[in-house]
């Protein structure tokens, strides 16, 4: 069985992590801020580099939180090139600028290794549960190579298309998701302040044509005014900034991220970066003055 690298043992990638030890795989781990020592218990290896844990894997996964970690951890000094065995996959997994997974896997093939771009969707209790939506870019045969590994971490595992499709995917994806949660911090700040019970609203229009799978996730949340971050404000706002620099270089109008851009920014200026991302109705709270809770 093929030696499994895992670079970013953050909020996903740390239980992503434990999913392929669950599933029978041997790793070897590091994360240049966060210890490992319970991943080591499980039985991985610890490294002390990027490059100590591609010079002894097969496959090298990286979960970082954006485009200049991906290219300090691939292309930087002790980095995963500098131990890149040839014949190698590295499976970058961060959501980053679908042009620096294009970088990143031209520098990966220069060096005799393979390389497909897989972010995910989900956040932490998809990553925990092993049932995230993985978008992958790359060769077919290299996907069809890795994909019961990706299947450990993931119910969907799509390949989109050629390299970088996986991160072009995922902007489709973080815009969608952040204008629902927009419309859904409109609807139930109206209701609310309306006079009519937040809770009933969710019961009544959950299963219907509103209905969504970020309804589910995030109503719940917000009437019991848990916004510990499942997924956080600055990296989503990180992601809707990597969506307006890639549709302003294909002259792509996209103005509804624009402005949802902005309330995500008055989050931040709010102190809550780094509060889940369905924090933005807190936005919408402060300008109607109420609550949405129970």
């Amino acid at each position: 069985m093929a030696i499994i690298g895992f670079i970013g043992l953050g909020i996903m990638g740390r239980p992503m992590a434990k999913n392929l030890i669950n599933g029978g795989h041997k790793l070897v781990v590091y994360d240049k801020f966060a210890k490992f020592d319970d991943l080591v218990s499980l039985g991985a290896e610890g490294a002390a580099s990027s490059k100590e844990v591609a010079s002894k894997s097969d496959i090298i996964i990286t979960m970082l939180p954006n485009s200049p970690h991906v290219k300090e951890a691939i292309l930087g000094a002790g980095g995963v090139l500098e131990g890149l065995k040839s014949g190698s996959i590295v499976i970058d997994m961060s959501s980053i600028a679908p042009a620096v997974a294009q970088e990143v896997g031209a520098a990966v093939m220069a060096k005799n290794g393979a390389f497909l771009d897989a972010p995910v969707s989900g956040g932490e209790p998809k990553a925990i549960d092993g049932t995230l939506a993985i978008m992958v870019g790359g060769d077919k045969k290299t996907f069809e190579k890795v994909k019961p590994i990706l299947d450990k971490m993931g119910s969907s595992v799509v390949l989109v298309g050629d390299i970088g499709a996986g991160n072009v995917t995922k902007l489709a994806n973080q815009i969608i998701v952040a204008l629902n949660i927009a419309g859904l911090s409109e609807a139930f700040v109206l209701a609310t302040k309306a006079g009519v019970n937040p809770e009933a609203v969710f019961d009544a229009i959950k299963g219907g044509l509103a209905g969504s799978a970020a309804m589910n996730a995030k109503i719940p949340m917000i009437l019991e005014g848990n916004f510990k971050p499942g997924f956080r404000v600055e990296l989503h706002i990180k992601d809707l900034q990597n969506a307006l620099d890639t549709a302003h270089n294909l002259s792509v109008p996209i103005p509804l991220t624009a402005q949802i851009m902005e309330s995500f920014q008055a989050l931040r200026v709010d102190g809550m970066d780094t509060n889940d991302h369905c924090s933005l109705i807190r936005h919408y709270e402060k300008l109607a003055k109420v609550e949405v809770r129970k």
